[in-house]
């Protein structure tokens, strides 16, 4: 008999374990809303799917994206020079989550996997357990519901260190090559303009990181799509004028009027493993890894740490228990890299390092050096070895 494995959460790490996992256990998702109310939702987040996950993603035969949106490159700009445009190794993608979320749980449920439309709150968690021979807590940032304990190593932070406010807007000329253009304000805060696929059509991204409290923090109050549009025009006019030479003015609106978010994260790093009464609970995705989104890999290191279980639970799927061993097994497996993408996000959100001012700056002169910057944002051990290590 397969073992019974439910899954808490709908995102990036609960829907590529359920992928991964459902050939050979029963898995069943507990989720609180259906695919029409992820599909007619808020935003939830940015997302860029960089090569390696739409590695993992092809790997696990996941549905594919027909897309003229890919993503080539990384443009750099500090403060009003720009200095680069680095090639990706290999095209990255983002696609409106309302979108791909509700598309893979509708593919899900026609092979086979379960679906539990439920609220589960902290306190049905061990009711809950009752049910599986494991749960997977991937509640995502608004979790967790299991209380994993904190990586002190990796959590140095209290409080927020960037307001985040995003909108899906039409009415944005692409730059070329067509990819990521990241603009850093020093001490102001980041501008990171994505091109992304939704159900609407292609949208351009307009991502502002701003210090709290800051001239870029002027988002405060702003409650309403019209209100959010205004605001969003009069912020890149003022702090981003090669963007804002790009809209088109008859055209620049939001993609739909829940196509724009404001919300401030705490980085904070879990311990993913849990005995608790003899029973194991496991964590994956930001649920228990919860980075800035400064650096875009919340859903990519989500999908990382969601192959690494989903390869454990597989090798040892006939074990007869599943105890606190395999969660010490599958922390071992994942925490190098968490830690890598962890402090580079860190280091990301501090002034930047002079050897890596130098470095931007010397890419300017240099393709080969600016597609190796670029390449961080897909293989962020290499950032991870650049900020660490003066050379």
């Amino acid at each position: 008999m397969k073992k019974r494995i439910g899954i808490v959460g709908s995102g990036t790490a609960g829907l590529q374990l359920a992928y991964a996992l459902k050939d050979d256990f029963e898995v069943i998702m507990v989720c609180h809303r259906t695919p029409e109310q992820l599909r007619s939702g808020r935003i939830m987040s940015t997302q860029v799917h960089f090569g390696p996950t739409r590695a993992r993603e092809e790997r696990f035969h996941m549905p594919k994206w027909e897309s003229n949106s890919l993503i080539e490159s990384i443009h750099i700009t500090v403060g009003d020079q720009k200095l680069f445009a680095g090639m990706l190794e290999k095209t990255g993608l983002s696609v409106d989550q309302r979108l791909a979320y509700s598309r893979y749980a509708e593919d899900l449920e026609r092979a086979g996997v379960s679906f539990q439309q439920r609220k589960v709150e902290k306190e049905d968690i061990e009711e809950l357990r009752d049910e599986f021979d494991l749960v997977i807590d991937c509640t995502g940032k608004n979790g967790p519901l299991v209380p994993f304990p904190i990586e002190k190593e990796l959590t140095p932070f209290q409080n927020p260190q960037r307001k985040s406010i995003v909108g899906y807007f039409k009415g944005v000329k692409p730059i070329s090559p067509l990819g990521v253009n990241v603009t850093v304000i020093p001490e102001l805060g980041e501008m990171f303009e994505i091109p992304s696929e939704t159900e609407y059509g292609p949208v351009t991204i307009l991502f502002i990181t701003a210090v709290p409290e800051g001239p870029l923090d002027m988002f405060k109050g702003i409650k309403t799509p019209e209100a959010f549009t205004i605001k969003m025009r009069e912020a890149v006019e003022m702090f981003f004028p090669h963007i804002h030479e790009r809209i088109v003015d008859l055209e620049f609106a939001l993609c739909d009027e829940n196509g724009f978010l404001q919300i401030a994260i705490t980085p904070e790093v879990r311990i993913p493993y849990l005995n608790k009464n003899g029973r194991l609970y496991l964590g994956c995705g930001d649920s228990v890894i919860l980075n800035d989104p400064i650096t875009g890999q919340g859903s990519n290191l989500s999908s990382y740490c969601a192959e690494k279980l989903s390869d454990l639970l597989i090798e040892h799927k006939h074990a007869d228990n599943w105890d606190e061993e395999m969660g010490r097994l599958y922390w071992e497996r994942i925490k190098p890299f968490v830690k890598e993408v962890t402090e580079w996000t860190n280091a990301m959100i501090q002034p930047l390092p002079g050897h890596i001012v130098q470095m931007l700056l010397s890419a300017a002169e240099d393709q080969q050096k600016a597609d190796k910057i670029a390449r961080w944002f897909e293989n962020p051990s290499t950032a991870h070895e650049a900020f660490l290590t003066k050379v």
